[in-house]
């Protein structure tokens, strides 16, 4: 073990601590240790220089990761593939004869009125699988027991799940993003890409546009996140159409149907960038907070990824081909509210398979996942960003 006298480091500490002496360059290479890869010569004792130290304590890295991303995890089952989801028009009103009988006219009441049904299918999934292999035999001569060696199995299997969660949080946000794509290309698009994100449209509501058409002063994407006055705007905008979801409409699905959401059905994902920017301009500055608070919602850090530091033009990014077909790259996107049908994660399928080498005594488990995942254009999505004219 490597001894080092640190009496003269801790003087200094002291008297800066107590306020005797000015703050000065300390030398921690010598008292934080950041760890080796492999232990080297160098750890024998400081008695007869001949013992290697041995190892008094092993702590295992097993910290489950529970992910970041809205739950859309549905259900399965066990025959078929097809998710079949039917839904009926509403049907129009007609003159009602009761108030309008005249003398020796028939009234005919055996007319047929078919119902308007439609049904949609979604037949296809993505899978994946982890595989990872373990051994007994050959790693024990590493542990001093057997409780270390089920803490160090322990830790693998852990590692499998979080690398699990990582990417099904990172197929859920996909999902999500097709359908933003999916309503740009429809609201503010030709159906193949956007060339003009300064527009807006009752899905794919441009809040910037919209704040400096009633604004004395214009703001732009670089500055409008640091105004208090437009995060207030972009709150109450937000909580306005969480109103007007729920009340039956065409306006806010791609398929014009007839829907609405109620509020305990609506998911509001909001991007932390505007959430947190919405509780520090506005909700903490503010009596009955409660009134002007953001509709319930969860948080994600980014739609796509965080870029190399988290920058708002990386984090507020899609930059997809959708399933339709268009190309959309679009930044400033500051959240979406949609309807608990309109996305999903069906027909799950999580298993394990293990195979055993019994030539090389280890055996490999298969961490396998199947899912569809889903967008139906015919429900409720709203798009909130913000773009001004390049």
């Amino acid at each position: 073990m490597k001894i080092t006298q640190v009496h003269t480091l801790l003087a200094t500490i002291t008297s800066e601590i107590l306020g005797t002496e000015t703050v000065v360059q300390e030398d921690l290479s010598n008292v934080v240790d950041i760890g080796k890869q492999i232990i080297d010569s160098d750890n024998l004792d400081n008695y007869v220089k001949k013992l290697v130290n041995h190892i008094g304590k092993v702590v295992f890295v097993n910290r489950v990761y529970s992910g970041g991303v809205p739950s859309l995890m549905m259900d399965s089952w066990e025959f078929g593939s097809i998710l079949q989801k039917v839904s009926a028009d509403m049907p129009s009103a007609t003159e009602n004869d009761s108030w309008k009988l005249e003398n020796n006219v028939s009234y005919d009441a055996d007319v047929f009125y078919q119902p308007s049904v439609t049904a949609k299918f979604f037949n296809s999934k993505v899978t994946f699988e982890i595989p990872l292999s373990f051994t007994e035999l050959q790693i024990k001569e590493s542990f001093s027991n057997r409780e270390q060696l089920n803490g160090f199995i322990s830790m693998l299997t852990t590692a499998v799940e979080n690398s699990m969660t990582v990417k099904l949080d990172a197929l859920i946000m996909r999902t999500i993003n097709n359908m933003i794509a999916e309503t740009f290309l429809n609201s503010i698009g030709d159906g193949s890409v956007v060339t003009d994100y300064s527009q807006t449209s009752v899905k794919a509501v441009n809040i910037l546009t919209l704040y400096n058409e009633s604004a004395t002063t214009d703001l732009t994407v670089s500055n409008c996140m640091q105004s208090p006055e437009f995060i207030r705007f972009a709150t109450y905008t937000i909580g306005l159409y969480s109103d007007r979801m729920s009340k039956v409409s065409k306006l806010f699905n791609i398929g014009e149907k007839e829907r609405f959401t109620p509020k305990d059905m609506q998911i509001t994902v909001l991007l932390s960038d505007f959430s947190k920017a919405s509780e520090t301009y506005l909700v903490s500055d503010t009596f009955n907070a409660e009134k002007v608070a953001l509709p319930k919602h969860e948080s994600v850090p980014y739609w796509q990824g965080s870029g190399i530091g988290y920058a708002f033009d990386d984090v507020s990014s899609i930059n997809v081909k959708a399933s339709s077909g268009g190309v959309v790259d679009a930044s400033g996107i500051l959240g979406v509210s949609f309807d608990r049908d309109c996305i999903g994660v069906s027909n799950l399928d999580r298993r394990v398979t293990t195979n055993y080498n019994a030539k090389a005594e280890f055996f490999t488990n298969f961490y396998k996942f199947d899912a569809g995942y889903y967008n139906d254009l015919n429900e409720n999505f709203v798009v909130f960003f913000i773009g001004d004219a390049t």
